[in-house]
């Protein structure tokens, strides 16, 4: 079988959606699936092309045998809603384009989503190639850009419902991250196939029997610190004010350290609330490479994951939460839904904080700060619930079989 996964991000780029494409690749490849990934110049997050791919409008290269073709992609100068179109809408053509140009016979199109507007270049190659497609939905786009406020135009809302709809018919299987993204969609489509591929983790790769830090130690922080990390995009999504705000209820105690790690829109707002409130507790780091984040994960003490309180994200679960318990450490779970049910109500490797509640929020850090005996129950259990719900060989081989079936 020959598969193509069609995505604009995948690495050296870093990020949950780049990751996990690349982690299902090569175990499909693994597996005896002939994969090829066609992807766009690496820019994300910055949103500046890599140095070495500066200027190129096509490069091939292969990541651990893993063929790639990539393709140009125009970065905007400004959040606007035009530059945002242009600059999903040169990667459609520029894919389209190579996919056409460079690329073989192909059995079926992966199509990652977001962006949604790749399913004009996936719909094009599948017609091209006479191929059948896979639609996979990591976020429920444009219902999500629509809810936070992202696109408020109605035309434009209205020409992406449509391109959702015709994308989900014209898949031969609808794979979602979540199940609550399955779902939604089969109360709206009630004859569109879904099938969940939840996001998982490398166990091998996350263990914290095979992983030396030295972090702590080279950051200046003591080990009578209780660290308390957040990593991951600093964004609209994320509602990080909570950590500030619960920073300053805490500034008290004088061993609880917040940490925050990672790039996005949010994160000059957020150093202006730090500098605001002359928050000493609260430590800014850039994001950092898939391999520098065992070290760092090994170092804290509690993770803390929050979305902001939207019924959207009842379905959501963060990408984030699967290091951190593969890694055996306990999290702070500020969202709802989904993500409660399995990991506080199932796996017992979190706590629940309610989304935006500064003072639950608190409460669970001064709680997780004074007892050490729960954090470690916690990340016990969470390491065994990862490793039994969401390792990714196993994610993979499921997943093999799947395509087997929709694919002959």
């Amino acid at each position: 079988m020959k598969l193509l996964i069609l995505t604009q991000y995948f690495p050296p780029e870093v990020g949950a959606p780049q990751n996990r494409l690349f982690e299902l690749s090569v175990r499909l490849k693994q597996l005896g699936i002939d994969v090829t990934v066609l992807t766009a110049m690496p820019n994300y997050p910055q949103m500046k092309i890599y140095d070495s791919y500066v200027d190129k409008n096509y490069v091939y290269e292969e990541i651990e045998g893993l063929p790639i073709h990539r393709s140009s992609i125009y970065l905007p100068n400004s959040k606007s809603i035009i530059q945002r179109l242009l600059n999903y809408f040169s990667f459609v053509f520029s894919s389209a384009r190579v996919g056409v140009q460079k690329i073989g016979h192909i059995d079926v199109v992966l199509c990652e989503s977001p962006p949604l507007f790749l399913g004009y270049s996936a719909l094009y190659l599948k017609r091209k190639k006479k191929a059948k497609l896979i639609f996979n939905v990591s976020d429920l786009w444009p219902e999500s850009a629509e809810k936070l406020g992202v696109v408020t135009n109605k035309y434009m809302l209205k020409l992406a419902y449509n391109l959702e709809e015709k994308l989900y018919k014209k898949s031969v299987l609808v794979t979602g991250q979540t199940q609550g993204i399955c779902k939604s969609i089969n109360e709206r489509f009630s004859d569109v196939k879904t099938y969940w591929l939840p996001n998982g983790v490398d166990v091998s790769y996350y263990n914290p029997c095979q992983v030396q830090s030295h972090w702590r130690n080279d950051n200046g922080f003591s080990e009578n610190d209780v660290l308390f990390l957040y990593a991951g995009i600093i964004g609209l999504a994320q509602g990080l004010e909570i950590i500030l705000y619960a920073a300053d209820k805490v500034r008290q105690h004088s061993t609880i350290k917040f940490i925050i790690l990672g790039n996005g829109p949010e994160k000059d707002k957020l150093q202006n609330i730090q500098k605001e409130k002359q928050l000493t507790n609260v430590f800014f780091f850039d994001a950092v490479s898939k391999t520098e984040m065992p070290p760092i994960v090994k170092a804290i003490d509690v993770s803390i994951i929050p979305l902001k309180k939207l019924e959207l994200f009842l379905g959501a679960i963060p990408s984030k939460i699967f290091e951190n318990l593969a890694m055996e450490k306990a999290v702070i779970l500020g969202v709802d839904g989904e993500a409660r049910e399995l990991f506080v109500n199932q796996g017992k490797c979190a706590v629940y904080s309610e989304p935006e509640h500064t003072a639950n929020l608190v409460e669970n850090v001064l709680l997780l700060a004074n007892d050490s005996s729960l954090r470690e129950q916690l990340g016990k259990n969470g390491r065994i619930y990862v490793e039994q719900n969401f390792n990714r060989n196993r994610i993979a081989e499921n997943f093999y079989q799947v395509l087997n079936k929709y694919v002959r």
